[in-house]
């Protein structure tokens, strides 16, 4: 895992290191967070479904070679797909197909190392005489880029090492049902080893995938199973009719392009799968089942016509549970070492962390969410503000404040009439002193007009009004 983020300073001060990542473990991932996985990468459908098909197919070549039990392809099948979400361009799909086994074997408890599974792929094309030893030198440097992608397939996976197998509830449905062992019972076994070449395995639960592949053998050896096809038993194991007709419609995308690489399709003809997808659009159409049980909230604008098929696009407007992958905020914000050992620029450092619970992580983050929580305050200030004029003197063109102060009288003790002087008078007497009645008499200036000029520097205000007192 990264290491945790150092702590940047933010407006308020520092903040501690980031608080990480949450990882969910998701079992299901469906049909529009596949679209979105891929429209992401910039895989096309045709080369999707082509590296699809020939990394599943190594990955069953090989484990017959090591003759592994079906468990192990089945989960191999699964981190495969789930990988190739998360790094859909990582080194071609023989690698990812090999650290898909590699992984697998491991969690299976059928431990292999990395160089037999390499050396087996290598020996699948020699005669016996030209076969080489897991000790070969050969194998040495891309057995290393297996297990440098190991830590990428289980972080893909989310570290969930709950898998489901569907071939033993096939095997039971057919003995329920009572159906021919040799042909329906063999071709559903078939089937369900084929269904793992599609995304179905990640999008369904165990009981919907048994179901379709019983159902799709029946009709295929014309032994139709009635009571799956109305859909009895389906509330016991609390699945619809929407996600079972989803499986087989998958099914039969793969028996219908891709019929050479599947081990049912070789056997059959291609009317055969024709002629069942009509019957299952026309059931479809009439029962109004979009074509995906999990599908888009927005419908595509078809100006009219009808989607491909007669199948209608989702009515709902809000899936019933949330779709949800590997690929979420999580995981695009994290530093992902490719399998070249650089790192991915343009992506935040950080520790992801995987659980299982989805409750103990909502928990968590609500409690971490009061640490990083933005709090402001808002309260008014009275600031008193003063009013002044401004003046240019025309001495030195410097504009100038002063505070307007109210006109004032000042008597005087001393006899005579008082001298009222303004700024703008042409005929200014002699400050201080006037004669009247024959002898000098001392009398106070009444000052009208505008009072002292204030400098904006208080110390050439003062200086001024130290030189008026003087005179």
């Amino acid at each position: 895992m990264a290491p945790s983020q150092i702590a940047e300073p933010m407006e308020h001060g520092l903040v501690g290191p980031h608080p990480s990542y949450i990882e969910i473990a998701k079992p299901y991932i469906f049909e529009p967070k596949i679209h979105e996985c891929l429209t992401v990468a910039g895989v096309s459908e045709a080369k999707d479904d082509s590296i699809r098909l020939q990394g599943v197919a190594w990955i069953d070549s090989v484990r017959k070679a090591m003759h592994l039990p079906v468990r192990t392809y089945n989960t191999a099948a699964v981190y495969y797909h789930k990988f190739r979400l998360v790094h859909p361009d990582s080194n071609g799909y023989i690698d990812a197909a090999a650290a898909a086994l590699f992984a697998a074997c491991k969690i299976e408890d059928t431990l292999k190392k990395s160089k037999e599974i390499l050396c087996a792929a290598y020996n699948l094309k020699l005669t016996p005489g030209e076969q080489l030893t897991p000790d070969d030198q050969l194998f040495e440097n891309h057995s290393k880029t297996i297990i440098g992608l190991e830590r990428l397939m289980l972080e893909a996976s989310g570290f969930d090492f709950r898998n489901r197998y569907p071939q033993n509830l096939v095997l039971k449905m057919a003995k329920h049902y009572h159906v021919d062992r040799d042909t329906v019972g063999k071709t559903a076994y078939n089937i369900s080893l084929d269904l793992y070449r599609t995304f179905a395995p990640i999008k369904q639960t165990t009981a919907t995938m048994a179901i379709a592949c019983v159902e799709l053998s029946g009709r295929i050896c014309e032994q139709p199973v009635s009571e799956l096809e109305a859909g009895k038993g389906y509330t016991k194991w609390r699945i619809s009719r929407p996600e079972v007709m989803e499986t087989l419609l998958d099914l039969l995308d793969l028996y219908t392009h891709h019929r050479a690489s599947t081990i049912v399709g070789q056997d059959h003809a291609l009317e055969t799968f024709i002629s069942i997808r009509i019957a299952l659009n026309q059931e479809a159409s009439a029962n109004k089942y979009p074509r995906h049980f999990q599908s888009h909230k927005k419908r595509s604008i078809t100006n009219g016509a009808k989607a491909a098929n007669g199948i209608m696009d989702s009515k709902a407007k809000k899936p019933v549970t949330p779709t949800t992958s590997p690929r979420d905020e999580s995981l695009r914000d994290i530093t992902s070492p490719t399998a070249n050992g650089g790192s991915k620029p343009g992506l935040k450092e950080g520790t992801v962390r995987f659980m299982l619970n989805p409750q103990r992580a909502r928990d968590e983050k609500n409690a971490v969410a009061e640490f990083f929580k933005v709090e402001e305050e808002e309260y008014e200030v009275e600031v008193e503000v003063e009013r002044e004029r401004r003046r240019v003197l025309p001495e030195t063109k410097r504009i100038r404040s002063f505070k307007a102060e109210p006109e004032a009288t000042i008597a005087t003790p001393y006899r005579g009439d008082p001298v009222e002087w303004c700024g703008n008078a042409p005929d200014k007497p002699h400050e201080g002193q006037r004669k009247g009645n024959g002898r000098l008499e001392h009398q106070v200036l009444v000052q009208r007009g505008p009072p002292i000029v204030k400098d904006e520097v208080p110390g050439r205000a003062s200086k001024r009004k130290k030189r008026r007192r003087g005179r």
